[in-house]
């Protein structure tokens, strides 16, 4: 019996991974599924716990930071900053003006608000422009491009 409620203890905390995904309950999973194959042997209960407690330090202390490292690859996580697309071409999509911002443009596949850097300057639907620099929501842009 004592086997059985550990394989229970193992399936649940897998399931309760689905919903986390921090490999923490996955590595109690573990455990307790390790904890199951020894309890087959008919060891006592507290015995059991001692095992469990072994493989669940042993799990999440060793295994579940190099799963971690393995998994979710640090590299691809990129702090964004919007100072990072000052310089870059923009297609305008709304008309934009320097007197207010109602225009917009596509940047990185992104659309901002934006007006002119220069007062008088205006530019239509479909101009190449380039950010000069970005105030707040808006990117200010010029016909650098």
């Amino acid at each position: 019996m004592v086997p059985l409620i550990w394989l229970i203890a193992a399936a649940v905390l897998a399931i309760g991974e689905l919903l986390v995904m921090d490999f923490t309950l996955l590595m109690l999973g573990v455990a307790a599924l390790v904890t199951a194959g020894v309890a087959v042997t008919g060891i006592p209960v507290w015995a059991t716990v001692c095992v469990f407690v072994v493989a669940a330090l042993g799990t999440v202390l060793l295994v579940r930071p190099a799963l971690r490292r393995r998994v979710v690859d640090s590299s691809e996580i990129t702090a964004f900053t919007p100072r990072e697309l000052e310089g870059m071409d923009a297609v305008v999509l709304v008309p934009v003006t320097s007197t207010d911002t109602t225009g917009q443009v596509r940047v990185n596949g992104e659309i901002w608000s934006a007006r002119a850097a220069h007062p008088g300057d205006m530019f239509s639907e479909g101009d190449r422009v380039q950010v000069v620099s970005i105030d707040g929501t808006t990117a200010v842009v010029w016909k650098g491009v």
